[in-house]
């Protein structure tokens, strides 16, 4: 990628490599990328960012130099004012910094990120819901909690991984069942929640496990009509 200066990244964060005219960028890598701005149909040039910017873009991270890692062509720059913190979006959990995968794609870095409001604290021994593995001691960038109920813990990146598996239409609190608020809190807070079918609904394991299946396997098969033959019931 051009813009992160990586070859092996996660997918689930960065999205799909995308290649044209010269340009290799990932998804996100583009679309959370300082000054630059995708046009309004997506079928121009890559996802409606024209090239020449994207160029332009490239250029100017080179001059930066990711504050996680250190080195250069960090393209996404903090977005509180007066903040000059840039970073590769594959470094940006290693630096504790939040990237929200919607609206306007903000970026902050570990100083300014936004921060859970709720008033919770885990009690003694509480574990993630999700990897049964014991959560920190209170509220913190990798010990999430839901806004609605207080009581479902997780963490960070347990609940990313929910998030990807079930993707915005079956997305909800493992706890309570709450929709939006733990949605809207989630996104606000940096998980990246796919605008697709829970993946369970895309598997081909599944398909297969819906048809029925019309062909007798017996050693020897005793039907005058044959292996093929299949009646209606039975």
């Amino acid at each position: 990628c051009m813009l992160c200066r990586q070859a092996e990244v996660d997918p689930d964060i960065c999205g799909c490599k995308l290649e044209k005219q010269g340009l290799c960028v990932h998804e996100f890598c583009l679309f959370l990328a300082n000054e630059l701005f995708q046009q309004q149909g997506e079928e121009v040039g890559l996802m409606g960012f024209l090239p020449e910017d994207i160029q332009h873009t490239i250029e100017r991270a080179a001059q930066k130099r990711c504050f996680v890692c250190g080195e250069s062509g960090a393209a996404i720059t903090c977005r509180e004012t007066g903040c000059d913190r840039s970073f590769h979006l594959p470094c940006a959990v290693e630096g504790g910094c939040i990237t929200q995968f919607f609206g306007l794609y903000r970026s902050f870095c570990w100083e300014h990120r936004p921060e859970q409001a709720v008033e919770a604290a885990p009690a003694e021994n509480t574990t993630c819901l999700i990897c049964l593995d014991p959560v920190g001691d209170r509220k913190s960038y990798s010990t999430m909690v839901c806004p609605a109920c207080k009581h479902a813990w997780f963490h960070r990146g347990c609940i990313q991984k929910q998030a990807i598996h079930v993707g915005f239409s079956c997305f909800r609190c493992p706890h309570c069942q709450n929709e939006y608020r733990f949605l809207m809190e989630m996104l606000t807070m940096g998980i990246r929640l796919p605008r697709r079918l829970p993946s369970w609904e895309n598997s081909h394991a599944d398909v297969a496990l819906s048809e029925r299946h019309s062909r007798c396997d017996a050693s020897e098969c005793l039907c005058p009509g044959g292996r093929e033959q299949a009646e209606e019931e039975g």
